[in-house]
């Protein structure tokens, strides 16, 4: 440092010398069991997740290799299983509704030869969509494998239009097998027009998914695109190879060459007798049907007022029960783990707050269902996730729900789990799960389902309106985790230089500001470089001597005249509290209440607490409420729903003026649409499930089918009128001839989705209110379909033949 008469004064003279950690931020506990170090991997933006993590499990075990004895690195967290499941659960989905569509085509074409070139669709339009992914560089998930799913019963929808349109004309005419391949064209030319329009206005449905923005657009665009690839290929593949394979299996036989084995003699006579047993089952199927429906079908066009009637006031009662079904942004991912969130009091210090980790870890490791529990205090090296040390972020990994004794669903677990922390004391908690948090946190800032955010110039005033609003919220049922943002309780060490006093001495400012700053909190002086490693040199004032106020006030601060002054002579020190954090959003200051919903809808919650909130709680001038988290994202959602949905019917009515050139015939069609509505907002309601994007998109693909069953009917009446039937006769016949295209595509529809309804993996939650509404509304759809729309077209028709007369 300098010497004083020829003797060398070295650091260690004045100071002690010791290696040492720098401050820390936070720490990492395990189990109860003390600390552990863990690392945090990053992933690019559009990354693929499982790539990743596959990459990175091979360079930690390069590294495990270059550690010393008895270190070893284990993952306490890998996401790639949760993505896993979730996509078995989606392939699984579409395996068992591949099986479900070819046994309705079975059942109602009653040949083999016409299900397998019907089905040859899904294989191909699967393949189709897998090579257009490749090109728009979509990775297979569970939201591009679930539009997947969701287009496996309409993929055939064209293709058994095509082939039964076939099958009818050769079964009608069996001479004009001789002629097949001129038979299979007519056929084809007589269906084409309404297939491709059809399967263009299902596609055309699915647009509304194309607009939409934040996370529901993330996650709901690749469902968009891959439902769109599926239909283009199919369209394609009933346009061109459905046809060219019934030129090949529908035309006459060939006669068996003489040198047949007896082996495939006793196979053909085998394979003719199921062919044969089929088609007879078949038939009596289709012909129960008709002898069913044909009665009541002419029954209902000699009361066509009253059916009208019955379905309109369906219609008006099913919007009725619309209020009574809750909202919601997405259903919860069931991800196979816990995310608990503990906040403490904001002064403690980071060794006491490392106390209650354990004492929460030890606790929560006394259930059998829970495999390790790892807590992340404070924040790490890299602040990626800046917390306070008063706030812990634990993950609580659990065995296979089939392993699970003391609950048996994820809610009662938590709800335990609740109770036994709640004997912790001076802790605050928040339950979700590790995805869920991060997403939550993105989408508000917060890492709870609901952010009640507070905005103000007054910190004070703040704190205590949100203090009025917890109390408002706490009495509303559903709340769970309610917790305000911790702003106030942390101690303050302040130091008033007073100006004049230090004038008297001529010492400026930045001089005792500089010796604060040293002696206290330290200052890096130099650096020391050890080969490629560099280390801080970081100068401090022994513990002793900054421990308290009354050693503070005790540092001497030097005078240009050498004189040693102890700081409390030249400012005030002394210990305050003050906010723990100030939080701003769009430049204002804010808080925020956060909460998560259990028992209950979403949306219903804020609405009630919105009300409560609005007549209990009076902010003075210039505050104001700003609502976040998902029910955020769900009016985001909604609003562009309502925007564009309507546009894309608008759409489809255009296309189908176009198609039959009839102002009346495409009302009618449309018409389908809110009947269709009829069965998915019952379908809702019976099972409990509520309203979310997932449904909606329900509703939207509903439209598709709906659409297209219209189509199918009023093209074969118009066809049968130019022919020139008369009316009724022409309702009846066509309607009696496109039963069995209308209830296939209804149920190859339907049942492509039950696999979906009735899944259990992760994944499941978001496709199932998905599947809940096709299904309910296909039900509803196709008894309008041969009902209504047959007694309507009637109606319409006579009313236009009056005219003209």
């Amino acid at each position: 440092i300098t010497s004083h008469d020829g003797t060398p004064i070295y650091v260690r003279d004045v100071a002690d010398v010791t290696i040492g950690p720098e401050i820390r931020q936070g720490a990492v506990t395990k189990d109860g069991k003390g600390e552990v170090v863990t690392g945090i991997v990053l992933m690019l933006k559009g990354a693929s997740g499982r790539e990743v993590v596959t990459k990175v499990k091979e360079k930690v075990q390069d590294i495990q290799k270059a550690l010393p004895p008895g270190v070893t690195i284990k993952p306490f967290y890998d996401r790639t299983e949760l993505v896993q499941r979730a996509i078995e659960t989606v392939v699984k989905a579409l395996e068992e509704g591949a099986v479900f569509i070819f046994l309705v085509l079975l059942l109602f074409l009653g040949n083999f030869r016409s299900a397998l070139i019907v089905g040859t669709v899904l294989p191909l339009s699967a393949l189709f969509t897998f090579i257009m992914m490749g090109l728009f560089n979509l990775s297979a998930n569970l939201m591009s494998l679930g539009g997947l799913a969701i287009g496996i019963g309409m993929l055939v929808d064209g293709a058994i239009v095509m082939v039964e349109n076939i099958y009818r004309h050769l079964e009608e005419n069996p001479e004009s097998r001789r002629e097949i391949r001129h038979t299979v064209l007519d056929a084809a030319k007589e269906v084409g027009r309404p297939i491709v329009f059809g399967v263009l206005i299902i596609i055309a449905v699915f647009l509304p998914l194309f607009t939409l923005q934040g996370i529901e657009g993330k996650m709901f665009s690749p469902m968009a695109f891959t439902v769109s690839f599926a239909l283009l290929g199919s369209l394609i593949f009933s346009l061109t190879v459905i046809p060219i394979l019934c030129t090949f299996l529908f035309g006459e036989k060939n006669p068996r060459p003489e040198n047949t084995s007896s082996r495939i003699l006793r196979v053909s006579e085998v394979f003719k007798k199921v062919s044969s047993l089929l088609e007879s089952l078949s038939n009596k199927i289709i012909a129960s049907l008709k002898n069913f429906y044909i009665p009541i079908l002419k029954k209902a066009l000699r009361h066509r007022k009253l059916v009208v009637v019955g379905a309109v006031s369906s219609l008006v009662l099913s919007l009725a029960l619309f209020p009574f079904i809750g909202t919601e942004f997405l259903p919860q991912l069931n991800e196979g783990s816990i995310a608990i969130q503990a906040f403490r009091l904001p002064s403690i210090s980071l060794t006491e707050s490392l106390d209650v980790s354990g004492q929460i870890e030890r606790t929560v490791m006394k259930f059998p269902e829970v495999i390790t529990v790892v807590s992340k205090t404070g924040r790490a090296e890299i602040a990626s996730d800046p917390m306070g040390v008063e706030i812990s972020d634990i993950i609580v990994n659990l065995r296979p729900q089939r392993d699970w004794k003391t609950a048996k669903t994820n809610e009662e677990l938590v709800e335990k789990m609740r109770e036994k922390l709640s004997l912790i004391p001076g802790v605050a908690y928040s339950f979700s799960q590790p995805i869920a948090l991060r997403v939550d946190e993105l989408i508000s800032g917060v890492k709870s389902q609901i952010a009640i955010k507070l905005f103000g110039e007054d910190i004070d005033v703040l704190k205590n309106k949100a203090e009025e609003i917890r109390e408002v919220v706490s009495k509303i049922k559903g709340v769970e985790d309610l917790n305000v943002e911790r702003v106030s309780g942390l101690q303050y060490l302040q130091i008033d230089i007073d100006r004049s006093r230090i004038a008297r001495y001529g010492i400026n400012v930045s001089d005792i500001q500089e010796i604060v700053e040293t002696a206290i909190g330290g200052k890096v002086a130099t650096e020391v470089f050890e080969g490629q490693k560099r280390f801080g040199v970081l100068v401090r004032f022994p513990e002793d001597a900054r421990k308290d106020v009354n050693t503070i006030k005790n540092i001497l601060v030097s005078a240009p005249d050498g004189a040693r002054i102890p700081l409390e002579q030249l400012a005030g020190v002394y210990l305050e509290e003050g906010p723990a954090q100030i939080s701003r959003e769009n430049g204002q200051r804010r808080i925020v209440i956060e909460c998560n919903v259990e028992g209950r809808d979403i949306g219903g919650f804020v609405a009630e607490a919105q009300k409560k909130i609005a007549s209990q709680v009076e902010l003075p001038p210039g505050y104001f409420i700003d609502w976040g988290g998902q029910f955020e994202n769900q009016q985001r959602a909604m609003a562009r729903l309502y925007i564009v949905v309507p546009l894309v019917i608008l759409l489809i009515f255009i296309l189908l003026f176009s198609t039959f050139n009839s102002l009346k015939n495409a009302l009618l069609i449309i018409m389908n649409i809110p009947f269709a509505v009829i069965g998915g907002i019952l379908a809702l309601f019976i099972s409990g499930l509520y309203l979310s994007v997932s449904a909606s998109v329900g509703f939207i693909a509903l439209f598709g089918v709906a659409v297209l069953n219209g189509i199918v009917m009023v093209s074969y009446f118009n066809q049968l009128r130019h022919e020139g039937a008369a009316l009724e006769e022409a309702v009846i016949r066509g309607a009696e001839l496109r039963l069995r295209p209308v209830l296939m595509t209804a149920l190859v529809a339907s049942l492509g989705l039950v696999p979906m309804l009735l899944a259990t993996g992760p994944g499941s939650e978001i496709q199932k209110p998905l599947a809940t509404v096709v299904i309910g509304g296909l039900i509803t759809s196709t008894l309008l379909t041969l009902l209504v729309l047959p007694v309507i077209y009637n109606w319409l028709e006579i009313e236009k033949a009056e005219v003209e007369i």
